[in-house]
This record gives structure tokens, C-alpha cells and sequence, in this order.
């Protein structure tokens, strides 16, 4: 039977997945600091708020619920702020996930599942980008994060260590449910901040470039379902316990791109709303097009998204924003 410690599971991604891991009857554990996570987000009864650098919590946690492996997404994740405060990212990303793993893997569990991040290949030109394309981080959280899966490439081969890194693009939606959603302080994705303008909680969206070498001028991304990434996770846990990896990192993302002007006009037919918008100087480092090539963990673990059309994520993401305008 597995159990499962999932760190940073009261957070966006992870309370997705722990969602989908009760779903399929496997026990979950979430560990979680609440710095950027919501209790209320957590759907399961085992929680402890702390932090994974507390070894006698994690040990505990390990013997008490005789966890098995581990989901690990406690992180921080914003881009502006690792360029602001290297030192945080380094320190809270990398430092301390080496210290959580070693000290889960000196009680036995051997079986993780880490997110990584698209972040982690920089300013690639490359369309689609493929696992095997060139690692150039041009930032601390990318950097932090790649540093994290170096380190479980070698500290494997020593403690035999099964082990999964997740890159995925950009996440978005919510659970069709309506149970939980998308609530980040502060709120730096693109979909959440043009429905928050959409309820006029903000006067206009920003559009960062309107003068790439895409076809309306605006950025393109990856946009992944927050389910199909919660499923990701179990396929990839599913794949160790299976031993089916055929590789150690994945991309997660649908192999199809969206622009910023195209989000933008199918949330004004989604919410019936008109959006104000305004057009900024280009963000340094944005790349024009970021697109997954996610044939890998289609083929090898038999995954495929289900929710990633624009509509449903859209969709599922006005209908909780609707709902929780103020978040949790």
C-alpha cells in the first residue's frame, strides 16, 4: 500500500494533487509551512503545518504513517523575487530539499516524485523544448531547482533512490468541482490577474510586448490543467512503484501554445466581460515562445492531458475566482 508525504500540499499545485491522490484511495500526508499554502485547501485528515528542514517532524511523520514516498513541491516560485533575494531561493529551495532528502532517505523512502520547472532550460529557442535540450537557468528559482535534481542524480546512484523530476510550463485552472483553486499573494500568473480584472479587482491587464515574432505579437505558453499536472504526479509515482522509468525528468505541457492576447479574448467570452488592457515594455528574459514536448511522459507512463483545452481551463478558473474573489 502506499503512503504518501506530500510537502507543500496545502499550495496550488500540490492540494491538486493531493485531491487526485485521494481520488485514487492512496493515503496522503501533507507537510506544509502555510507561508504561501491555505489550510483550507487540504482535503485530507493527516496534516502537520512545519517546516521540511524540521528532521525530527519529517522522521515522525515517516515512522508514524509508515510514508513510503514522497511528492515533493514545498518551494518558492517567484521568478522577480529569486532575482531580488538570491540568498532565500538557495536557502529555502535547494539547501533545504537536500537536507529534507537525505533525511527521509536515511528512514528508508526511497521513491520521490520532485516538481521541477520549465525554468530550468533558460532562454532556449527551441520549439517544442525536449528533456534533452540544453539546461541554461537565467534566474535563481530556475537555477535553485536544477541544482535540486543534480543532486538526486547522484545521491540515487549511491542509496538506490527511484526517483521522478517534473518540468512542467505554466499551470493554470482550478477543480472542476470547485473546491479549490488558484490563490497566490501575490498573484503573478496571467490567467488569475485577467479574471481578477475581469471582477474589476484590478483596472487593467498588462500585456507585457506586443511586438514578437508571434503571430499576434504577444508571448506564447504551454497552458497545463492543474489536474493533468496533479495526474502527472501520480503517473510518474505510479511509474516508480511500477518500475517503468525509463528516464529520471520529465516535461509536463500539452505541446501546444496560447498567446497572451489570445488568453485574454477567450476569458472576455468565457466571462462575458469586457477586459481593459494595456500594452508595457517587454519583461526581461521573457522568451517569445515556451512550448512543452511532453511525448515522453505521454508514451513511457501513458499520460495525457484531459483538461488542457483553453476553454476548460478558463472556464474552470472564472468559476472559482467567481466563487472565492478574495482567494481562500
Amino acid at each position: 500500500m502506499k503512503t504518501v508525504l506530500v510537502t507543500g500540499g496545502a499550495g496550488y499545485i500540490g492540494s491538486h494533487t493531493v485531491l487526485e491522490l485521494k481520488k485514487q484511495n492512496i493515503a496522503a500526508v501533507v507537510l506544509d509551512d502555510l507561508s504561501t499554502g491555505h489550510r483550507e485547501a487540504v482535503h485530507v485528515p493527516h496534516f502537520y503545518e512545519g517546516d521540511i528542514s524540521d528532521r525530527e517532524l519529517v522522521k515522525s511523520i515517516i515512522r508514524r504513517h509508515e510514508v513510503n514516498a514522497v511528492i515533493h513541491f514545498a518551494a518558492k516560485s517567484l521568478v522577480s523575487e529569486s532575482i531580488a533575494k538570491p540568498e532565500l531561493y538557495f536557502r529555502e529551495n535547494t539547501l533545504k530539499s537536500c537536507a529534507f532528502f537525505e533525511n527521509i532517505i536515511s528512514e528508508g523512502v526511497k521513491n520521490i516524485v520532485f516538481s521541477s520547472t520549465a525554468a530550468v532550460y533558460g532562454m532556449t529557442g527551441n520549439k517544442p523544448i525536449k528533456e534533452t535540450d540544453p539546461l541554461a537557468p537565467v534566474n535563481p528559482y530556475g537555477e535553485s531547482k536544477l541544482m535540486i535534481e543534480k543532486y538526486l542524480y547522484w545521491v540515487a546512484k549511491k542509496h538506490d533512490v527511484k526517483w521522478a523530476a517534473l518540468r512542467y510550463f505554466n499551470a493554470a485552472g482550478a477543480a472542476l468541482d470547485g473546491a479549490i483553486g488558484e490563490d497566490h499573494d501575490p498573484e503573478s500568473h496571467l490567467i488569475p490577474l485577467v479574471l481578477q480584472t475581469a471582477l474589476g479587482l484590478r483596472g487593467k491587464i498588462s500585456i507585457y510586448g506586443d511586438d514578437y515574432q508571434t503571430p499576434d505579437g504577444t508571448c506564447i505558453r504551454d497552458y497545463i490543467h492543474v489536474l493533468d499536472l496533479a495526474s502527472a504526479h501520480l503517473s510518474a509515482l505510479n511509474g516508480i512503484f511500477e518500475d517503468r522509468l525509463q528516464q529520471n525528468v520529465y516535461n509536463v505541457g500539452t505541446g501546444a501554445g496560447h498567446s497572451v492576447k489570445e488568453i485574454i479574448e477567450t476569458a472576455e467570452k468565457i466571462t462575458e466581460r469586457s477586459i481593459a488592457q494595456k500594452t508595457d515594455e517587454r519583461r526581461a528574459g521573457d522568451p517569445p515562445v515556451l512550448v512543452a514536448d511532453s511525448r515522453s511522459l505521454q508514451e513511457q507512463l501513458s499520460w495525457k492531458p484531459k483538461y488542457s483545452d483553453l476553454q476548460t481551463i478558463i472556464h474552470s478558473a472564472w468559476e472559482w475566482h467567481k466563487a472565492h474573489p478574495n482567494g481562500f
